[in-house]
């Protein structure tokens, strides 16, 4: 699918022009917070009372990591991303200094929705110029969100990434063009924030996440 390369600003200076990826880089067996694949988290029990009425984003249960997946910012900033066995959740840590170092964020996520996508048309339509994505503000379920990424006044370009990802099974790469909306619940250092992401597998794949998020302290969570 060229055309998603080239639609999206994909192709990397060094990008492999063959269709076999090379092998994902090694993502850490234990990343911060103590978090990695085969482990369990649990969240504090009074996050939903304390959320109730600000955020739509649900709290699980405890669950168990499936996979953990890795974006290297620079200049020694990291994504450490964690997906667990219901697929309805993820758990993303932002950290300075090592991969497992200052803990800048953590954000929990809950998927919306998830769209396979298989022409440039449609991709256009969904997250490209003819889609809300990348404009200074986006409504979704009757919610205003304020762009954070990007400081054009209209349509800006979705953010690129690249997710090292590892699983009991399988390690491979997913490329990302993403953007990220947010507002404030009303609640100290509690942020909700709306993720749409145009992804690329190592088999070819294209597809549309979204996903909504809230801020949460390291405190609420801990790795069992």
């Amino acid at each position: 699918m060229g055309w998603f390369k080239q639609l999206m600003g994909l192709e990397a200076p060094n990008a492999n022009p063959h269709s076999n990826r090379p092998a994902a880089e090694p993502v850490p067996t234990t990343g911060p917070l103590g978090l990695a694949p085969g482990k369990g988290v649990m969240f504090d029990t009074t996050l939903k009372l304390l959320l109730d009425g600000h955020t739509s984003v649900v709290i699980p249960g405890s669950q168990e990591i499936w996979s953990s997946g890795t974006v290297d910012l620079g200049q020694s900033t990291w994504l450490s991303r964690y997906y667990m066995n219901d697929e309805d959740y993820w758990l993303q840590v932002h950290t300075t200094g090592d991969i497992a170092g200052q803990v800048e964020s953590v954000i929990l996520f809950n998927y919306l929705s998830y769209v396979t996508i298989s022409s440039e048309a449609e991709l256009r339509r969904l997250a490209g110029p003819q889609s809300p994505i990348g404009l200074p503000t986006y409504t979704h379920d009757g919610v205003e969100y304020t762009r954070v990424w990007g400081s054009e006044e209209g349509q800006t370009e979705l953010v690129a990434m690249s997710e090292h990802v590892i699983n009991p099974e399988d390690a491979y790469s997913v490329e990302h063009r993403s953007m990220l909306y947010a507002r404030d619940t009303g609640l100290t250092d509690r942020r909700e924030f709306l993720l749409f992401s145009v992804e690329e597998d190592a088999e070819g794949t294209i597809s549309l996440s979204t996903s909504l998020g809230i801020s949460l302290y390291t405190t609420d969570l801990n790795a069992l």
